[in-house]
């Protein structure tokens, strides 16, 4: 096996599955699991994701394409959607599941504004692959450092 195709483990952004809390792998296996449930038959690139609400509750949700490509939905922006729609407006912790076969998948720039809408501070995304042997561990601040915030409309 070619240990750069999950990362090289430096104990910091890049760790073993294994090391993480139970809570943490339960996210992630939701997220691997509703990747199974992704509707892409133009990029073939089945993406899970699964949110923790501040309630402990996980919301999960998959890519669903469209042959114009436009009205396209990521899998962050789905659990996003169905978890307002179920009453949830803040998430602790968020799990991504994609396969690139050198690179971790993390969010578009569309999902890490949408997140960012229903996150005030800093929440871990954890990046995995189907079969996660190594995860990336990052965050939302990382990803998105200067954010848009609704806060600036109230001015």
């Amino acid at each position: 096996m070619n240990n750069n195709i999950n990362g090289i483990v430096d104990q910091h952004s890049i760790v073993e599955y294994s090391s993480l809390d139970d809570s943490v792998k339960e996210l992630i296996e939701a997220a691997i699991k509703v990747r199974n449930n992704a509707y892409c038959p133009y990029s073939n690139f089945p993406v899970g994701a699964a949110l923790r609400t501040t309630s402990g509750d996980i919301v999960t949700g998959c890519n669903v394409e469209n042959g114009t490509f436009g009205p396209s939905v990521c899998a962050e922006r789905t659990a996003v959607c169905k978890a307002i729609s179920e009453g949830h407006r803040e998430f602790t912790a968020v799990a991504v599941a994609a396969y690139q076969e050198t690179e971790f998948t993390a969010p578009c720039g569309t999902c890490r504004q949408t997140l960012s809408e229903f996150s005030a501070k800093d929440i871990p995304i954890y990046l995995v692959k189907p079969s996660p042997v190594r995860v990336m561990i990052t965050s939302l601040f990382k990803l998105l450092p200067h954010a848009f915030s609704p806060t600036f409309l109230n001015k």
